[in-house]
């Protein structure tokens, strides 16, 4: 029997924006999606059951009876680590916010984890290896993100630059993208606009897009070549850049292993630099 998890992740490129949400939902809560109706995954998602029928279809099942029996065959051979520790967070005492917060974050790297698998993060890998320029871009929330990754990379590779898409002035700059180019764009809710105009200009040049973003659902998927979904839910209001950290630091850790003689040739080069100009404090 196949995957159906596997066969929504591999089939999210060809679904509409509707049928996207609904695959959202069901990669993000497999455990819920084998035993939820079809009318109570309606609900949940916020969508029709005509839009879950079509999205069955369009995947090869006769309907989403035998959908759900997939779902409920993959769970029966298989817990997810993050299924785990969702239930033992349900019996947690919610006046610990420090080991709420730790827990939560476990729960959300152990779910990336299961979502994106090696290959697919070294075919990403790959990508950044072979671009001639790479840009990084994102506003507010996951700013963070895209200077973690400017800096490793620019320091691996000497061809990588921030670009704050709400902030600088990438119109100028995004006429001469080439087809060699590569953006690794950071959208979070509430997905910041300027970062889709961004992107989907530079997709018209053909560029590869790395869209490291909340959910298949988010905007940005339309135009990204690849998609790392990290969660960036957190225990108050605002979105946290934890869980794509972790993908970030795996994409600048993998490029400079597998690009190891130029990592160290630049990395010496830069080291003789801070030296000379004594950068750092000797004690």
């Amino acid at each position: 029997m196949d995957n159906p998890l596997e066969n929504v992740k591999n089939n999210i490129a060809e679904l509409t924006a509707a049928q996207r949400k609904v695959a959202d939902y069901i990669i993000q809560h497999p455990s819920e999606t084998a035993f939820l109706t079809v009318d109570q995954l309606a609900r949940e998602v916020g969508t029709s059951t005509t839009t879950i029928m079509r999205l069955t279809f369009h995947l090869g099942y006769t309907g989403y009876s035998e959908f759900q029996k997939g779902m409920q065959g993959v769970l029966r051979n298989k817990a997810a680590p993050h299924t785990r520790l969702e239930t033992n967070l349900q019996h947690m005492d919610d006046s610990d916010l420090w080991g709420h917060t730790v827990n939560r974050h476990v729960e959300q790297i152990e779910n990336m984890r299961g979502l994106i698998s090696t290959d697919y993060l070294d075919t990403v890998v790959d990508e950044v290896l072979d671009a001639g320029r790479i840009f990084c871009t994102s506003v507010r929330s996951g700013l963070p993100v895209g200077q973690y990754l400017t800096h490793g990379l620019n320091r691996t590779l000497g061809n990588t630059q921030l670009v704050i898409a709400d902030m600088s002035d990438w119109i100028d700059e995004v006429i001469h993208m080439k087809a060699s180019d590569v953006i690794i764009a950071t959208s979070f809710p509430r997905y910041a606009q300027r970062i889709i105009d961004y992107v989907k200009e530079a997709k018209q040049r053909n560029v590869t897009v790395i869209a490291i973003t909340d959910s298949y659902s988010a905007p940005i998927v339309e135009y990204a070549d690849y998609i790392l979904p990290c969660d960036s839910s957190s225990a108050a209001f605002h979105n946290s850049p934890v869980a794509a950290m972790i993908a970030a630091d795996y994409i600048i850790s993998a490029a400079a292993i597998r690009n190891s003689e130029k990592t160290r040739e630049r990395l010496d080069e830069v080291n003789n630099i801070l030296t000379n100009i004594q950068y750092h404090h000797n004690r």
